[in-house]
């Protein structure tokens, strides 16, 4: 078992809602955390067909076996149980009675809207973090770890990346894109996920998207948001905020997991990834989905924006922390130089008072300051 730092966050929201949530893309270790965070909680998952048909025909009958609570795996399955949950925790009004997971935002969020608002302390969970397995001794090399990506069931069982992002990608796509977005032309999907990993790390644009794919642009946006629902793609807002009118505000498309966008590239291992074109694109996606990864895991919402301006002046990453800003530059090199520091240094410029001090996530590694800027290694993220 690999100590997730989402356990933490986890119990203290036990400790004041009744009922908790953990939400995140199939496979991220949503079930494990669970069980192993509430262990002697009563288990059981919707993804039974037994138990799925259970809580649909005869919601209350369901919840009646669990007076003391239970772990409801992929709940998104039961949407008549919500109401009813509502009312049991409403009469017993005790804490941690219920711990929920799914891996559809659509569905999940919907019901705890309609049904269970003010009652619910969520977790959104992605796959591991670079200081989880640190923390472990499994951190390997970064070439390795772009190639291989970070979903759990590769690190504890014996299964090529190739094999399990294969079956992944076929399972998500028959069993999820297609099921929530009604798509009958799965070739056509397959071409559109394929396209949205070339363009992992880059500005969004819908309509180049739509013509390459040869969708509508209304489809193309469509899927996306599907795609963004389910955690496998993340839209990275421009900050523009008193800097400066002229400034880019279309999102940046990155996934949320680089070994997923190495499969879908069609890299063939860790050596090729290292002499990749998209390699640099692929490091900005590990440190960005990194920094998510440490709001998401301690319950907070995503505090990370980028910054560009009409020149095509960029700041790759801007933490917006209260009234201050902190600016990051990502650079997959293994050594930098301080030349990387202009496009910093005019949009402190425009951030005045508000801005911090620059850091820059390189992928050497050693931590060193240098101009007035922290020089930080992927691997101490």
């Amino acid at each position: 078992m690999i100590a997730r730092d989402a356990a933490k966050t986890l119990r203290r929201l036990a400790r004041g809602y009744p009922i908790v949530v953990i939400m995140g893309p199939r496979q991220s270790g949503k079930t494990t955390l669970a069980q192993t965070t509430f262990k002697g909680k009563a288990y059981v998952s919707l993804e039974n067909p037994d138990e799925r048909a259970f809580a649909r025909e005869d919601p209350r009958g369901f919840l009646a076996r669990f007076r003391s609570g239970a772990i409801i795996d992929e709940a998104q399955h039961g949407p008549d149980i919500f109401s009813y949950l509502q009312t049991l925790v409403d009469a017993k009004r005790k804490p941690g009675l219920f711990v929920l997971t799914g891996s559809q935002n659509f569905g999940l969020l919907a019901r705890i809207t309609q049904s269970l608002a003010g009652r619910v302390g969520i977790v959104h969970l992605l796959p591991l973090a670079i200081a989880e397995l640190r923390n472990e001794g499994l951190l390997g090399r970064l070439d390795d770890v772009l190639y291989q990506g970070l979903y759990p069931a590769l690190y504890d069982r014996k299964v090529k990346a190739p094999d399990w992002y294969a079956n992944y990608v076929m399972t998500y796509l028959e069993r999820d894109v297609r099921q929530i977005a009604n798509i009958q032309d799965l070739s056509t999907l397959q071409r559109f996920l394929k396209l949205c990993a070339a363009r992992t790390g880059q500005l969004l644009n819908i309509a180049n998207l739509a013509v390459e794919c040869g969708v509508a642009q209304g489809t193309a946006r469509s899927w996306l948001s599907v795609l963004e629902a389910s955690y496998i793609v993340h839209l990275l807002q421009p900050y523009h905020r008193n800097l400066g009118k002229r400034v880019v505000k279309t999102p940046k498309l990155y996934f949320c997991d680089t070994g997923l966008a190495c499969s879908l590239l069609s890299v063939q291992g860790s050596q090729h990834t290292a002499i990749h074109p998209h390699r640099a694109a692929l490091f900005e996606t590990l440190v960005v989905a990194e920094l998510l990864k440490r709001r998401l895991n301690a319950g907070l919402r995503s505090n990370l924006y980028f910054w560009r301006d009409n020149i095509g002046t960029e700041v790759d990453v801007v933490i917006e922390e209260g009234l201050r800003l902190v600016p990051i530059e990502i650079k997959s090199g293994l050594t930098v130089n301080t030349d990387l520091l202009a496009p910093m240094t005019r949009w402190m410029k425009y951030a005045g008072a508000a801005a911090k001090t620059p850091t820059v996530v390189y992928g050497g590694g050693e931590a060193f300051t240098r101009s007035g800027a922290r020089f930080v290694p992927w691997s101490e993220l």
